[in-house]
């Protein structure tokens, strides 16, 4: 597949290690013509990535992951094209921070139940100096300083993630609600990585629900995700979308995967431009 553009990105805006311009000179590097930034329930670094774009003559799409639950496992969803300088759009992000905030207090707090010794304070006075959304990453982090596991991968593994001796989560929206707030913000709503939630039939019902569009190509999605998904995208006309995940580089580690390795071609982004433009239309009208 032709990869012109990396619709999933994160920056230093939430729990990347990048720049947002940093990001946008990966992608130029990496031949990309269009990237996404995509940080999770922030917009903070939309604006500089525009900047960087602007100059380096990249095609910089103004983007959000939103994190919600179902049944107790969390369910991302993608917003390509929304509204990142309107006040009521970022106020509710900013309510959506405050769950974030919650659920890392529960962990760090499970965390020292199982006799780990982390503070909440570690965590977020290493942290919040460059303005980043606080996220299970910078956790890891502070587990890996602290000789409590041995790279990012680990720390999810035995700790932070599903499954982990001290994952925990907290109410959150519904992937429904996001879907819906995306929607009526002029943007495109897009389900984030459907091979880690293990549900394919909820993935399907989002899809009733109104979804835009799915992440086919991302670096957990197996093969025969991506074929599943790719024949529900066609059997839906949904839109296809890719995306490495890219969250910088932890050590000798780069989570997901490297920017601009995976993603989708600029045929999608038109698509998504297109509906975009549509319903920012509808909503001036």
């Amino acid at each position: 597949m032709n990869i012109q553009c990396d619709f999933h990105t994160h920056t230093q805006a939430s729990d990347g290690t990048t720049s947002p311009s940093e990001n946008v000179q990966l992608a130029k590097k990496a031949g990309l013509q269009a990237v996404a930034i995509t940080d999770h329930d922030t917009i903070a670094g939309v604006e500089e990535a525009l900047a960087a774009g602007e100059e380096l003559g990249i095609d910089v799409i103004p983007g959000i992951e939103i994190s919600t639950a179902h049944n107790g496992r969390d369910i991302h969803v993608l917003g390509y094209y929304v509204p990142y300088n309107d006040p009521a759009f970022q106020a509710r992000l900013t309510e959506l921070r405050d769950v974030r905030h919650l659920r890392n207090v529960k962990l760090i707090t499970r965390l020292q139940e199982i006799g780990i010794d982390i503070t909440v304070e570690d965590v977020y006075r290493r942290k919040t100096s460059s303005g980043k959304n606080i996220g299970r990453p910078h956790i890891a982090e502070e587990l890996i300083l602290k000789g409590h596991a041995e790279s990012i991968n680990d720390a999810f593994a035995k700790y932070l993630g599903e499954g982990g001796a001290a994952y925990v989560n907290v109410e959150r929206i519904a992937p429904e609600e996001a879907i819906t707030l995306i929607k009526k913000s002029g943007g495109v709503a897009v389900l984030a990585h459907p091979g880690l939630y293990h549900n394919d039939e909820l993935v399907e019902e989002l899809i009733v629900f109104g979804l835009d569009g799915i992440e086919v190509h991302h670096p957990d999605n197996s093969e025969e995700n991506k074929a599943y998904y790719q024949q529900l995208a066609d059997d839906y006309g949904l839109i296809v979308t890719g995306g490495s995940d890219y969250h910088g580089i932890r050590g000798d580690e780069e989570f997901h995967a490297p920017l601009g390795s995976y993603g989708a071609s600029l045929q999608s982004l038109e698509k998504i431009r297109k509906l975009a433009e549509i319903r920012r239309g509808t909503l001036q009208s």
